[in-house]
């Protein structure tokens, strides 16, 4: 996908967390460049006065002036994405027409989703066809938060993942990372066609495995399943 014009984002959430999860989404994806992070309104508002925003991140419970409040004081705002955990805002969101509404813990494939609702349809991230492409094509690596911090991986390092419940574990040939992720958001994350879903639980990188059956994939001497709904595709790609 090349997209012809990048828009800018603003992140405002008094959560520091918050923002560096959406921040590693928004790098994620090649048509969304941030402009900005604040962490409460007020700091947003000299933003949205000196800035063009396209599409704004914004948290509904912060001290001083809400998220709602921040939207109903502006003329004209930007697109509006709504994040937190707190359901009952819902018809709130609906009543000022916000483009969605995103519960916390955002996942990447939820985030993903809403930002293909508000893209205009030739730059979002799918063939023409309507199959999806790797949102990160020519990036070479990920950050993940492992062990209180950011760990950079690199894509052609990564053996194999395992997925386990809320977590994953991503193998590469500089160790293990343990990271809290779905496995489906980070499917979406890797390219297309290095990696290939061989199981419910396990994503493999193309080029590592060193032989395979109707059953079994091995990289190096470990062994993988393969599941029976991956199977076709699985071969597919292998071949």
């Amino acid at each position: 996908m090349k997209a012809e014009r990048t828009f800018s984002c603003l992140i405002v959430d008094d959560e520091p967390r918050a923002r560096e999860i959406l921040k590693r989404y928004i790098e994620q994806v090649p048509m969304l460049k941030l402009a900005d992070e604040c962490s409460n309104a007020l700091q947003a508002l000299a933003v949205l006065q000196t800035n063009a925003i396209d599409l704004l991140f914004l948290d509904v419970q912060m001290p001083q002036i809400s998220g709602i409040e921040l939207i109903k004081s502006l003329r004209e705002p930007p697109v509006v994405i709504l994040t937190t955990a707190f359901e009952h805002y819902a018809l709130q969101a609906f009543e000022l027409n916000v483009a969605d509404y995103l519960m916390k813990p955002i996942q990447f494939d939820r985030f993903l989703k809403a930002i293909m609702k508000v893209l205009p349809k030739d730059v979002t991230p799918y063939h023409e066809e309507g199959k999806q492409e790797s949102v990160i094509p020519n990036q070479t690596f990920l950050y993940f938060r492992a062990d209180r911090k950011m760990v950079k991986v690199l894509i052609k390092d990564i053996q194999y993942i395992e997925s386990l419940k809320d977590y994953v574990k991503i193998f590469t040939e500089k160790g293990v990372v343990i990271t809290k992720y779905s496995i489906t958001a980070l499917e979406v994350m890797l390219p297309e066609d290095a990696f290939v879903r061989a199981h419910r639980s396990y994503i493999v990188a193309i080029n590592k495995v060193t032989s395979f059956s109707s059953d079994v994939i091995e990289i190096e001497k470990i062994q993988i399943p393969v599941g029976k709904l991956y199977k076709q595709h699985l071969f597919k790609m292998m071949n």
